[in-house]
């Protein structure tokens, strides 16, 4: 390969590894493998149960359930961060001469304090070691990472001894911030939403407490006490156990809802299309797919000014963010979403965020520069991990500088 150029015509053989195959870390990776189809890949998954064993035992599965997988000849790895990498690349010999790519959707240094499930320090020293061990490291976010890098200095100050001085720095100079990319099967004109006479306001996330349901459901008693006219599109994934908000809610709203619940693909992607508005009162989310998702079908976006949003979406879209105080900030959700109703009303409402930028067909390019990245610190030992030094030789034979 002249000059260490990956490029589009090249055929590498890829190990795709998703420890905790949850929803966002699926689409990542289907989308990465169709935008890839040039390349042979081998894709591993593991269900999205069982948190603390998943992530504390997935090498251990997979290592020993799928070694003749594992042991083939591989031109690169890439795997989530949910991935215990460091020790899998322990007990598969043959992974540690390979150049890795470790890819973080979330960090176990953000989430609330109160989510039991996503707290443990086993989790976070997980994704240190796996961290350290890969030789190139993104992030989905800025969010994601600056909070992940300043939950690592923290841990790593309250260590009794023995502690390197390097860490954090070893992994910042091999980090990255690359977004998971969208795909344009949602993309709609704003004129396609004309046809709906009612103003529409959609969530769509996960039905747990840590998207923080009830200061949404707390504007929307708002909205209805001032006597807007608005439509309701509640849909997202939902678990056996779930904020009893949602169903203290469902009948107090009842005239408003227009879906409610897990919808299938198509008729989510109609509603993504129907609705006008899409809102968030996430108490974390490092980089917010449901929410690009709808703004590239063309909604206007609602959602607090924190988190991976002010990245993405612009200022005017973000309203104030009281994170510790649920009722004020309801409050001003309440005021964006009247102010919004006002605007489609006289039919002016402001045009969606432009997430263009983030399309597969962006975005590609950018992929394709983080796979030779990883192959270059692979080949010259500049990963702070234990990855090669000098050249690597694909399995075709051809020579990574």
């Amino acid at each position: 390969m002249e000059d260490s150029t990956l490029s589009e015509q090249t055929c590498l053989r890829v190990l795709l590894l998703s420890a905790y195959d949850a929803v966002s870390h699926r689409y990542w990776r289907e989308g990465l493998v169709d935008a890839f189809a040039e390349h042979k890949w081998e894709v591993q998954t593991l269900p999205p149960r069982y948190f603390n064993w998943r992530i504390r035992g997935n090498s251990l599965t997979w290592a020993f359930n799928q070694q003749e997988v594992l042991t083939q000849a591989y031109d690169l790895v890439i795997a989530t961060s949910m991935t215990d990498l460091a020790t899998l690349r322990g007990l598969v010999p043959s992974l540690a001469q390979c150049p890795t790519i470790l890819y973080f959707h979330e960090n176990q240094f953000a989430y609330p304090q109160n989510d039991q499930a996503h707290g443990g320090l086993e989790a976070r020293m997980v994704t240190l070691y796996s961290a350290l061990a890969a030789d190139h490291v993104l992030f989905n976010s800025d969010y994601n990472r600056v909070t992940y890098i300043t939950g690592v200095e923290t841990l790593l100050k309250k260590l009794p001894d023995g502690v390197p001085p390097d860490v954090v720095s070893t992994i910042l100079n091999k980090s990255a911030v690359l977004a998971v990319p969208l795909r344009k099967r949602n993309v709609q004109m704003r004129a396609e939403k004309s046809g709906n006479s009612c103003f529409t306001i959609l969530w769509n996330h996960r039905w747990e407490y840590d998207k923080a349901p009830d200061r949404f459901f707390a504007a929307l008693v708002k909205l209805k006490e001032a006597g807007i006219n608005f439509k309701v599109n509640v849909v997202g994934q939902q678990f056996r156990q779930q904020p009893d908000v949602f169903e203290q809610h469902y009948i107090f709203l009842k005239d408003h809802i227009n879906a409610w619940g897990m919808v299938e693909q198509v008729r989510y992607e109609a509603l993504l299309r129907e609705s006008h508005v899409v809102v968030s009162t996430a108490l974390h989310d490092f980089q917010g797919l449901a929410v690009l998702e709808a703004v590239a079908a063309g909604c206007v976006a609602a959602v607090p000014d924190r988190l991976a949003y002010q990245e993405y979406i612009d200022t005017d879209q973000r309203y104030k963010s009281f994170l510790n105080d649920p009722a004020q900030e309801s409050q001003c959700l309440s005021e964006r979403l009247i102010s919004l109703a006002g605007d489609f009303a006289q039919g002016h409402l402001d045009q969606a965020s432009d997430v263009s930028g983030l399309f597969w067909s962006q975005q590609k390019g950018n992929y394709q520069s983080a796979f030779r990245k990883a192959m270059d610190l692979f080949a010259t030992g500049h990963t702070g991990g234990c990855g090669g030094a000098g050249q690597y030789i694909t399995p075709a034979g051809t020579e990574v500088r």
